[in-house]
């Protein structure tokens, strides 16, 4: 009984992972990734995080310190487990110069309060161009406020649970914790800096997917940003830290962006299964194997070409 439940089990999730990973699916995702040029946007949102974001945590460091001890570049450190010139060039990037205080004139706060709400509104329009909305601009600026506020927040909750949880090489027990933590962050952002135009339970797949994702690559890159640092800040120095930074946050972006498209897509399919629009077994199973045919065909096309090669060779 034990072994027919286990077996009916394992053929479900195969029928789910088929039907889901279909290459009509796949390629519907792919062109939705080019539709909202997926490259330019994760590119641009992580040029307007690292303006917007390292000014605000220096400034936030500064200010705080008189009341709690935030340090933007300790938590980096930290969390990524950063040594030697790595985390020296961190250092340096995040903290004021050396028996000063940090302190903003009237066009830093300007150009502060600018590069925040860039970053704000390159976030909204990935979520117009995903959901194929009319772009609002900067209408929607005190949207993009609440979402800036929110944005604090979650930053906040997830450096607490890093702090209490995230003792491990790896931080895989904070990663997973925050999963939940991130799916509604991420729903409610695109709630919000839609002007309330999408549905939150439209935006679940993209929040489950992203959130998903982003414990992953917080994972991946707790092995893979140490060597990148200090790679990059021995060569570079300070400067090797923001290209560092820069490609970490393309990455991170990439991620999102990917996932903005991908629960684009698993919405207009849940959609389509709603209005009774599902494809029979039979159509995912005939896409399936046209798929492998042709891999078969092109790869027996390019050992026919790689073979004769030699011959050709050794004929001149």
């Amino acid at each position: 009984m034990e072994g027919s439940t286990a077996r009916i089990r394992r053929e479900r999730l195969l029928r789910t992972l088929t039907f889901w990973l279909r290459p009509a699916f796949a390629l519907r995702v792919v062109n939705r990734f080019q539709k909202i040029v997926g490259f330019d946007r994760s590119m641009a949102l992580a040029s307007s995080a690292l303006t917007a974001l390292v000014p605000l945590s220096v400034l936030i460091g500064a200010i705080s310190d008189s009341l709690v001890h935030y340090d933007a570049a300790e938590r980096i450190i930290k969390r990524y487990h950063l040594t030697g010139a790595g985390a020296t060039a961190v250092s340096s990037l995040f903290s004021p110069a050396e028996g000063n205080t940090a302190s903003v004139g009237i066009f830093g706060a300007v150009f502060l309060i600018i590069s925040v709400l860039s970053f704000a509104r390159a976030a909204q329009r990935l979520v117009e161009q995903t959901w194929e909305l009319t772009p609002l601009s900067v209408r929607n600026t005190r949207n993009g406020l609440w979402w800036i506020l929110s944005l604090g927040g979650y930053a906040l909750c997830t450096a607490l649970l890093t702090a209490f949880l995230g003792r491990g090489d790896l931080g895989l027990v904070a990663s997973v914790c925050e999963v939940p933590v991130t799916a509604a962050f991420l729903v409610w952002s695109g709630w919000i800096l839609s002007a309330k135009r999408v549905e939150r339970r439209d935006l679940l797949p993209f929040g489950i997917t992203a959130a998903v994702l982003t414990a992953a690559y917080s994972v991946g890159a707790a092995v893979y940003l140490p060597r990148l640092f200090n790679s990059y800040a021995e060569r570079y120095g300070v400067v090797g830290a923001v290209f560092a930074m820069i490609s970490a946050l393309f990455s991170a972006m990439l991620v999102m962006v990917g996932s903005a498209a991908l629960g684009r897509e698993v919405r207009d399919e849940l959609d389509r299964i709603r209005q009774g629009h599902r494809p029979s077994d039979h159509e995912v199973r005939r896409q399936w194997d046209t798929m492998v045919e042709q891999t078969r065909s092109r790869w027996r096309t390019a050992r026919k070409q790689i073979s004769r090669r030699p011959a050709k060779d050794s004929d001149r």
